[in-house]
């Protein structure tokens, strides 16, 4: 008898209309994207690996990138410790995107990949807080360590007593 009156209140409070808009009736079936188009475009690739491409679009959002072949030097350790050193072939990018939100606001985004890893800068990137502190410094006891009592005595030395004849010869 529990067990049905459990699931009743069950299937009623899941038949219950949600308060939340579907995503349907945020964006009606009538509702028109905004027409974007590319308003520019550019790809360039060369033979020795280097290229340039970027395109800007009619939303006023811009991206562009350039990237060159460069040789690095790697060091890597094996699973002995021992370094090797070695100088392989990558690419270093470097690029910026421009675009507006849809609340307005306009960022800039621009980016260097090479071998220092990857940096982005931008006015709407987060910034890691600057902490100034002092390092604590170990207290500084000022008394005089007690030394080990030193004892001056002389050691005891056993007696030797060697016979001797009368005549400075040794008796065995």
């Amino acid at each position: 008898m529990k067990f049905l009156i459990v699931a009743v209140l069950i299937t009623t409070v899941a038949a219950v209309p949600s308060s939340y808009k579907s995503y349907e009736k945020t964006y009606e079936k009538d509702y028109k994207y905004p027409e974007i188009t590319v308003t520019g475009q550019s790809d360039e690739r060369n033979v020795d690996g280097s290229g340039k491409w970027n395109y800007a679009q009619s939303d006023y959002t811009t991206r562009e990138e350039a990237q060159e072949q460069k040789k690095f030097t790697v060091t890597t350790v094996d699973d002995y410790g021992k370094e090797y050193t070695a100088e392989v072939f990558g690419n270093t990018n470097k690029g910026s995107s421009y675009w507006v939100s849809p609340e307005g606001e306009k960022f800039t985004l621009t980016w260097a990949a090479d071998n220092a890893g990857f940096q982005p800068k931008g006015d709407h990137l987060p910034v890691a807080p600057v902490h100034v502190y002092e390092l604590p410094v170990a207290p500084v006891h000022e008394y005089v360590l007690p030394v080990a009592p030193v004892h001056e005595y002389e050691l005891p030395v056993a007696p030797v007593h060697i016979p001797f004849n009368g005549k400075g010869f040794k008796i065995y």
